[in-house]
């Protein structure tokens, strides 16, 4: 489908350019490993860049989430809200600041996490809001394929029953 008046079959240049863009299918503990390390990564660069800004932190929290919720499989979307909040948690520890020793690491990852919760709850929001509406879609186009065979009179093959002794 092309834009208004464009040939039938011709593919407009935005949708040309987005199918240029990577579409791996991560499992779902994939997902979450990629959200966990790229989140720790952009906090060690944060950290050393930006001298620990969370703000820049949260916002860059927000498409890992969107992108973790689009590449990770149909199968295991609903692991996508679920792995980013662990992946924000792990991405805190190096921009808290914490001092002395482990307790005082805990609090400060503890602390950082209560005072960004709309950060968390953002990022959380997107992902669940991209899996649900992938889900939906999923299911709509299983229904779809499901009637159109029915339409057909395709039926799924069938093991014959075998007789009760």
């Amino acid at each position: 489908m092309g834009a208004p008046g464009a040939r039938p079959g011709t593919v407009s240049p935005a949708m040309s350019a987005l199918r240029r863009f990577p579409n791996p299918r991560l499992t779902g503990i994939g997902a979450g490993l990629f959200a966990a390390a790229t989140m720790f990564v952009l906090a060690c660069l944060d950290r050393l860049l930006l001298d620990s800004s969370e703000t820049v932190y949260g916002l860059l929290f927000l498409p890992v989430s969107a992108l973790t919720a689009l590449w990770v499989r149909p199968a295991d979307l609903v692991t996508a809200p679920i792995s980013v909040p662990i992946a924000f948690a792990a991405g805190v520890i190096p921009i808290s600041g914490g001092a002395g020793g482990f307790g005082g690491q805990t609090m400060a990852v503890v602390t950082a996490l209560a005072v960004h919760a709309g950060w968390l709850y953002g990022g959380t929001l997107v992902a669940g809001l991209i899996a649900s509406v992938r889900k939906i879609r999923h299911m709509r186009q299983r229904y779809l394929l499901r009637a159109a065979q029915a339409a057909r009179g395709v039926q799924g093959v069938r093991r014959p029953q075998q007789p009760s002794s």
